[in-house]
């Protein structure tokens, strides 16, 4: 690296906010102008408003299921998922300990109980920890696909069909991502994605849930607009189930014109990541000492984000600390935390003492929910070192990146 390089500019990391443009622009100006905001009628009765309805179906044939629906977040696509599939009081869902908030509190809030397990050198589900972690109670695995890869889809599939377990696939930082050629969101009973502001595809918030189960999608349906099954949904699926009393967690249209104008962008967003990556990545991989995170499927990631792992996390915090001297973003946590060291994990609290699915536990916080029982994770989680890599960035920006580990890697390694 020479010296015109050494201070470079630090480049802004942006994924989906960072292609906000004239196409979202134009989304959301025609349903201003038709003054239709809301997704299921406007000012003509017989021809509801489109944005919400073209966004579910162009997702629905991007992901090759038989289903979608768009509702306000993908912590409200968790929370439909799980009564989709009917999970509430007495079941278990196996969720790995290293996890967005949502992935948690949405097990919770439907009165079930989360069961924590290991990641692997992926840093998603360790599929191994399924057999260990089912029990009579258990009712579905929820599988993370972190940061912008597939987790390792078809041992967890094989492990949770074996045991008859619901797999709900979070796709919150994996759309556009593949696994064997088919996208994730796909594999599961259950897909959710997320355009949160920090997401891939953004809407500000927003989500969507995936499916080809018609029974989970008219549970989905009923769920997030307050038991009700109205005619848009009955012309995609006749009603069989009775209603129940749901919440409301529609989608507006203008929600929609931005999701639908971001999700347009996603393949191209995904290659330039994907370029970009390719530059760093097999720099990286001739450097001793360090261990790239494994990819399950490389030809399927996103490539937004490169993960290595240091020897121990003496030597990444020193990677951290000197690429952030070259003005190189790095972050140890990036968002997400391990669920146990999480305050509504420590105090096993929910909203009303009763609503905890932790409220019998004799003590608290048990086995299972402490730092010391997930020594895998906890190695994993302290020893990477995390390199955004946004779709705006320059090659030059990525040689930048290379450059400095590689710098770095000398200076550390001696």
């Amino acid at each position: 690296m020479n010296s015109s390089q050494s201070l470079r500019a630090r480049p802004k990391p942006g994924l989906g906010a960072a292609a906000v443009g004239v196409e979202e622009e134009t989304l959301v100006l025609d349903v201003l102008r038709r003054q239709e905001l809301f997704r299921y009628y406007g000012f003509d009765p017989s021809r509801p408003p489109p944005m919400v309805a073209t966004l579910e179906a162009e997702t629905k044939a991007y992901l090759d299921v038989e289903y979608t629906l768009a509702v306000s977040s993908g912590t409200a696509a968790l929370e439909l998922a799980l009564i989709a599939a009917g999970i509430g009081p007495g079941d278990e869902v196996i969720v790995p300990a290293w996890s967005w908030i949502s992935c948690f509190t949405a097990v919770v809030r439907v009165g079930a109980t989360p069961v924590l397990v290991e990641v692997d050198n992926t840093l998603c589900l360790d599929p191994t920890e399924v057999a260990r972690a089912t029990t009579p109670e258990t009712r579905a695995v929820m599988v993370i696909h972190y940061q912008g890869i597939a987790a390792d889809m078809e041992p967890i599939c094989a492990e949770a069909r074996k045991r008859g377990l619901v797999v709900i696939e979070d796709c919150a930082e994996a759309p556009g991502v593949f696994y064997r050629n088919r996208a994730v969101g796909a594999w599961g009973d259950i897909g959710i994605f997320s355009f949160q502001h920090n997401k891939p595809v953004t809407a500000g918030e927003g989500g969507l849930l995936a499916t080809s189960n018609p029974r989970f999608y008219e549970r989905a349906v009923r769920a997030h607009d307050l038991g009700q099954y109205r005619p848009v949904h009955v012309a995609v699926k006749p009603p069989t189930e009775p209603s129940f009393s749901g919440g409301q967690y529609r989608m507006s249209e203008l929600t929609a014109a931005v999701a639908l104008a971001q999700w347009r962008k996603l393949d191209g967003m995904r290659a330039r990541c994907r370029a970009l990556q390719s530059c760093v990545l097999p720099r990286l991989e001739k450097l001793t000492g360090i261990q790239l995170r494994r990819i399950p499927d490389p030809s399927g990631d996103f490539g937004y984000e490169i993960y290595f792992f240091a020897n121990d996390a003496a030597a990444a915090a020193r990677y951290r600390e000197q690429l952030n001297a070259r003005n190189v973003w790095c972050q140890q946590r990036t968002g997400t935390y391990p669920q146990y060291r999480r305050e509504y994990v420590i105090n096993g609290l929910a909203a009303h003492p009763v609503l905890s699915p932790f409220a019998d536990f004799t003590t608290w916080p048990a086995k299972g929910y402490r730092a010391e029982d997930f020594p895998k994770t906890e190695d994993l989680t302290a020893r990477f070192v995390a390199l955004p890599i946004g779709w705006a960035y320059s090659v030059e920006d990525a040689d930048y990146i290379a450059a400095c580990v590689e710098a770095v890697h000398a200076e550390i390694q001696g």
